[in-house]
C-alpha cells in the first residue's frame, strides 16, 4: 500500500477539463490532487479543435501565449456536397476578442496547463495512477482508491471530480444513471500531408451521398482526416485492405488522395472513434461531480467537446472554492455542484441538439433529401445575417454573453498579474 494522500479536491483525469479546473482551484489556494493514468502527455489525441470561446478562455487564463507556436488558426469553413461548394463561411467578419477557431494538439496544451499548475504549492499530480474504487462514508463520496505501480493508495478529498472522459470509469463507479445514445456511424481518423491546392486555414467538410469526411488543417502542415463508416463497420472495411480507405478519400477529396496513399499505408496508421452522445440527468451526488465528457459526451461535429470541457472547469472552480472554509462545507459543496449543472446544462443541451441536427443532415441519402440539404446550406451561405446568427450560436456564445453582461467570469488572479474583478454567472 502506497502512502495515503489527502486534498480538498481530488480530480480524476488530467485532460483539458481536469487540468483547467486544477489550475483555477490551485490559483485560489485550494489543495488539489490530480489522478492521471498516463506517465506523460505525448500520446495520440483526436480532440485538437479549439472553439473561439475556448481560445479566449485560454488567453484569459494566461495559457494561450505558452502554446501559440503549436496552434493554427481556422479562418474559413466550407462544406462541399456532390462536388460543389454549398456553404462558405469566413470567421474574419465576427467582432469578437477571439474570432478564429484554432487547431491545437492536446499534448502541448496539457503540458502548459500542468506546468503552470505545478508552480503552485497547492497542486499535485499523481501519474501512472488509475482510480479503481470510490471511497465512501455512508452515501457520501470521500475520495478514491488509486492503483499506482507501487500498489494501491487512498486519496481522500472533500470533493471528487470525474474528469476522465467519454468512457468515464468514475461515472460507472458512482452509480449515477445515464443514457448512451449511439449514432448511426463511426469515424476513421488519420493524418496526411496537406494537398498543395489547399490553404492551411480552411476547415473542409465533403459530402457525397451517404458518405462524408472532415478535413481539418493541423500543425505544422498536415491535415486531420476523418470519414464516416456504418456503426460497427470497421472490421468489414478492413477486410477490403487499405485500398478501401484510399478509394474513399479519392471519392470525397481527390486532391488529398496522393498524400493519403503515401502517408497511410496500413490500418495501423489510423484510429477509430465510436460516435455516441451521453445524457446524464444528474451530474453529481454527495461528494462527487462529473465534468466534461464524463458529464456530457458530445460528437466530433464543430469541435465542441474541448470547448465545453474548458468552460465547465472555469464555471465550477469559483463555486467549489467558495464552498470551503468554516462549518457546513459538505452541504455547500453539494449546493455548488448542483449550481454548476444549472449554469451549464442549457448550453450543453444546445450544443448537443445542434450536433444531432448536423448528424441527421449528413445522413440524408435520398436524392430529394440531399437536394433539400444542399438548398439549406446554400441559403445559409447566401445570407450574412443567417450565417452570423448560426455561427455565433456555435462559436461565440460565451464571448457574446460576457460582452452583453449576461455572464461575468470569475477567473482566479494569475501570479504576478493584477487581480481582476469577477462575479458569478447570472
Amino acid at each position: 500500500m502506497a502512502a495515503a494522500l489527502s486534498a480538498q479536491v481530488c480530480i480524476v483525469g488530467g485532460g483539458p477539463a481536469g487540468l483547467t479546473l486544477a489550475l483555477e482551484l490551485a490559483r485560489r489556494g485550494i489543495e488539489v490532487v490530480v489522478v492521471e493514468q498516463s506517465a506523460h502527455f505525448d500520446r495520440s489525441f483526436r480532440g485538437e479543435s479549439i472553439s473561439p470561446d475556448s481560445v479566449w478562455l485560454l488567453r484569459e487564463l494566461g495559457i494561450l501565449d505558452k502554446v501559440r507556436a503549436d496552434t493554427l488558426e481556422t479562418r474559413r469553413m466550407e462544406i462541399g456536397d456532390a462536388g460543389r461548394i454549398v456553404l462558405d463561411a469566413d470567421f474574419s467578419g465576427f467582432d469578437q476578442p477571439c474570432r478564429y477557431p484554432m487547431e491545437l494538439p492536446q499534448p502541448p496544451l496539457l503540458n502548459a496547463l500542468a506546468e503552470e499548475a505545478s508552480a503552485l504549492p497547492s497542486f499535485r499530480m499523481v501519474r501512472r495512477a488509475k482510480a479503481v474504487r470510490l471511497l465512501t462514508e455512508g452515501s457520501r463520496v470521500t475520495g478514491v482508491v488509486g492503483q499506482l505501480p507501487e500498489g494501491p493508495t487512498e486519496i481522500r478529498a472533500g470533493l471528487t471530480v470525474a474528469a476522465d472522459g467519454r468512457f468515464s470509469k468514475v461515472r460507472e463507479m458512482s452509480g449515477l444513471p445515464y443514457t448512451k445514445i449511439p449514432l448511426e456511424r463511426d469515424f476513421v481518423w488519420f493524418k496526411a500531408p496537406m494537398p498543395q491546392e489547399w490553404d492551411l486555414h480552411t476547415y473542409r467538410v465533403r459530402i457525397l451521398g451517404s458518405r462524408h469526411g472532415l478535413f481539418i488543417p493541423t500543425v505544422p502542415d498536415m491535415v486531420r482526416i476523418g470519414f464516416n463508416i456504418p456503426k460497427g463497420g470497421l472490421r468489414e472495411l478492413r477486410k477490403e485492405g487499405i485500398g478501401a480507405l484510399h478509394r474513399r478519400i479519392d471519392e470525397l477529396a481527390p486532391e488529398a488522395g496522393p498524400g493519403v496513399r503515401e502517408h497511410v499505408t496500413d490500418w495501423s496508421d489510423t484510429s477509430m472513434l465510436d460516435i455516441f452522445t451521453t445524457v446524464v440527468p444528474d451530474w453529481s451526488r454527495q461528494g462527487l461531480v462529473l465534468i466534461g465528457d464524463a458529464a456530457h459526451t458530445l460528437t466530433p461535429v464543430l469541435g465542441q467537446g474541448v470547448n465545453h470541457a474548458i468552460i465547465d472547469a472555469v464555471t465550477l472552480a469559483p463555486l467549489v472554492a467558495g464552498a470551503f472554509g468554516g462549518s457546513g462545507t459538505d452541504a455547500r459543496l453539494d449546493s455548488a455542484t448542483k449550481e454548476f449543472q444549472r449554469l451549464r446544462e442549457a448550453a450543453v443541451a444546445r450544443a448537443r441538439a445542434l450536433q444531432l441536427r448536423q448528424e441527421r443532415a449528413f445522413a440524408l441519402t435520398s436524392p430529394v433529401a440531399a437536394a433539400v440539404r444542399r438548398t439549406a446550406y446554400r441559403t445559409v451561405s447566401a445570407s450574412p445575417l443567417l450565417r452570423r446568427r448560426i455561427l455565433s450560436g456555435v462559436y461565440y456564445q460565451l464571448q457574446q454573453a460576457v460582452r452583453d453582461g449576461g455572464i461575468r467570469l470569475d477567473l482566479a488572479p494569475r501570479p504576478g498579474s493584477p487581480t481582476r474583478a469577477g462575479g458569478q454567472h447570472s
